[in-house]
């Protein structure tokens, strides 16, 4: 059992993890660069560092949340040599290649780094409703998986260093793509008389339908198998074509259906208008499908 462990950052989702842990009974020093931010957990028991070197020097495992990696990296290097011989965690939001700057930088102190993406709400946290992504080294996973299940369920997703923060942003894109396409789809039926309480039964309704429509275009992607269409390419172009017409008639900025409306043209262009929508991919896309 780790003995000790040190959170730097105490927005919101800081302060939930620093509480997760003094519920756990672990010895939580916590840093902040607003010290008020930590009376409440220091009423609780948790101990005070006046800097991010004094709150490393007092973890074995160190937690660091804040706004992104560039901030993250900003309190590490303020930290220094206390990083050597310790373990640090970053559990920032950002894109894969600034986990790899924060490793480098970690090393360079002489500590060892894992990246970690949270990916439920603060509500969640100390809970199995949690879900936090790991990525680093598997023996530092497993030594301090025990301190990271007091935080949430938790998954190891491959020796990689950005390969949390890769899943993080490609779910972060399907979660902020989907309240868009809600928001405007609000707009639409407003534009029609029709509230959102209304509409949002109906909404749920698509809602459910998602998974199995998830499951089968990542099964056909990998396979890279496109025929025998239940919904085919073309006729999408027309849907969008459609939703785009009604989008301006009502006013609306249409632009992410434009997007959209991109991906389905180029894919038609190229002579796909008759495979199932999973051959549909966004402009840029040449990443061969592992």
């Amino acid at each position: 059992m780790t003995a000790t462990v040190s959170v730097l950052g105490l927005g919101p989702m800081g302060k939930a993890l620093a509480g997760a842990l003094v519920s756990a009974k672990y010895r939580t020093t916590v840093w902040n660069r607003t010290p008020g931010k930590a009376d409440a957990l220091r009423a609780r028991g948790a101990m005070w560092a006046d800097t991010p070197a004094q709150a490393a020097a007092a973890g074995d495992l160190i937690l660091v949340n804040v706004v992104d990696q560039a901030a993250t990296d900003s309190v590490l290097t303020a930290a220094g040599d206390a990083l050597a011989g310790r373990v640090v965690v970053g559990l920032s939001s950002d894109i894969p290649d600034s986990a790899h700057r924060t490793e480098a930088l970690v090393a360079a102190h002489g500590g060892r780094y894992l990246d970690g993406a949270i990916m439920t709400p603060t509500d969640t946290i100390g809970t199995p409703s949690a879900s936090i992504l790991f990525a680093g080294p598997q023996d530092l996973f497993d030594t301090h998986r025990p301190v990271f299940e007091a935080l949430a369920t938790v998954s190891w997703v491959g020796e990689d260093i950005g390969r949390a923060a890769a899943f993080d942003v490609a779910l972060l894109d399907v979660f902020w793509t989907s309240v868009s396409g809600f928001v405007h789809a609000l707009a639409m039926a407003g534009a029609h008389g029709i509230p959102p309480t209304e509409l949002l039964p109906h909404a749920n309704n698509i809602a459910a339908i998602l998974p199995p429509i998830f499951g089968e275009i990542a099964e056909r992607v990998e396979a890279d198998r496109h025929t025998e269409p239940s919904a085919s390419v073309s006729s999408v172009a027309a849907s969008v074509r459609h939703l785009i017409a009604a989008s301006e008639a009502a006013g609306l900025d249409a632009g992410a259906l434009e997007a959209f409306r991109g991906y389905v043209d180029a894919a038609v262009d190229a002579g796909h208008g008759a495979d199932e929508i999973s051959r549909i991919r966004p402009i840029g896309d040449t990443v061969p499908t592992p």
